[in-house]
């Protein structure tokens, strides 16, 4: 009988009292909801995802000459390894006018790796690539890359990060700039333009 009387105890439970009860003060009771009478006359907004009017056709009709490329950390060391000059490597790419842009965030990506990418970091601070500022907290430039492509239709991605690639193969529309055989190449392009695939 003894462990009856202990379960007995724990199953009591605290009976805890409305927030509305009128026991309570005035000042420190919950208001009950004040629901609001609908407008029949009001306009309803409907939060509908809007397909950019540029990819009406299968490919992004908002690419062409000038090309903005956007450069990502990995993309500027595998670069220099490859002993590729970035600017004159994508105009061959594309045979076009390419204007690299690079963030805050990538730029303070490669500040952060050091001595060592001292290099990197100077080709990234070349006049010819355009710096964009970025409003957000923190680094991390995937998803800041990511944010600015979802916007903006009118780039091109530079990266050779593979877990970069398959969240940009996602959103329709946004080519995609990679390194292979020691040159740059192009997938997502319509044919007219961009590097042979191989």
């Amino acid at each position: 009988q003894g462990k009856q009387k202990k379960a007995r105890r724990y199953a009591v439970m605290k009976r805890m009292i409305n927030l509305r009860d009128q026991r309570i003060n005035e000042k420190e009771r919950a208001k009950a909801p004040v629901k609001k009478k609908e407008d029949p006359s009001a306009i309803k907004e409907r939060e509908v995802p809007q397909h950019p009017s540029c990819l009406f056709f299968q490919y992004n009709t908002q690419l062409g000459p000038p090309y903005h490329i956007l450069v990502d950390t990995n993309f500027i060391n595998f670069s220099i390894k490859a002993k590729l000059d970035l600017v004159q490597s994508m105009m061959d790419c594309l045979y076009a006018k390419c204007i690299p842009c690079i963030t805050d965030c990538v730029m303070g990506e490669i500040e952060k790796l050091g001595q060592k990418y001292r290099v990197a970091l100077r080709i990234a601070k070349d006049p010819r690539f355009e710096r964009l500022p970025c409003m957000h907290k923190g680094t991390y430039a995937d998803d800041c890359l990511v944010q600015r492509v979802t916007q903006h239709k009118c780039y091109i991605v530079a990266t050779v990060d593979k877990e970069l690639k398959r969240r940009i193969r996602k959103i329709p529309g946004v080519p995609i700039m990679y390194i292979s055989r020691h040159r740059y190449n192009i997938e997502r392009m319509p044919d007219d333009y961009g590097a042979p695939r191989f």
